[in-house]
């Protein structure tokens, strides 16, 4: 085979291959928003604050893996430090 006819050959390996890891990345995320609800029912068990603005954003930083961040914010919004480690533990 010619070199310039594996190229072509090559470059068709390659986006298949790209192709499969692209569909399945979307399976991955799809547990997120779950995740984020379980965060913020943890909240709404434990805490007295309902609907505070950041709650959301939060569990979302637990939920991607980003602990620190998730308790940061929550403490920031008056959560205690217990009731925000275990809302960021149900996040992720």
């Amino acid at each position: 085979m010619r070199p310039s006819a594996r190229i072509p050959g090559i470059l068709a390996g390659l986006v298949l291959a790209t192709g499969g890891i692209v569909a399945a990345a979307p399976a991955a995320t799809a547990a997120a928003p779950t995740s984020v609800q379980d965060c913020e029912n943890y909240i709404a068990q434990h805490s007295s604050k309902k609907g505070t603005a950041g709650i959301g954003q939060a569990c979302y930083e637990g939920s991607i893996g980003n602990q620190t961040s998730c308790a940061a914010s929550l403490t920031a919004v008056g959560i205690s430090a217990n009731v925000a480690s275990g809302a960021c533990r149900a996040a992720h």
